[in-house]
């Protein structure tokens, strides 16, 4: 495969896999949205998924929405309890 080939093809996957990560993102707004400002699911999401590739090696946006809901749950559980975060 040629070098421009293969990099188009990986530009298309990085396009990809950002657009499914930005869904992922959107549905915990929606989520959430009552109680956290968007901003922080964008903040929670990014983290969730550089932990992942971290710790695993790899992020899928399934994965990557499990963890960033648990921290959003446990940022509302916070912010419900008074220790801020919301």
């Amino acid at each position: 495969m040629p070098g421009g080939v293969l990099a188009a093809a990986a530009a298309d996957a990085e396009s990809a896999m950002a657009w499914t990560f930005e869904t992922v993102a959107e549905n915990l707004a929606d989520e959430f949205g009552e109680v956290h400002p968007a901003e922080m699911v964008i903040r929670c999401v990014e983290a969730a998924r550089h932990s992942a590739e971290e710790v695993i090696g790899e992020a899928s946006p399934e994965l990557v929405e499990r963890i960033a809901r648990k921290h959003l749950e446990v940022l509302a559980l916070a912010a419900a309890e008074g220790h801020g975060g919301g």
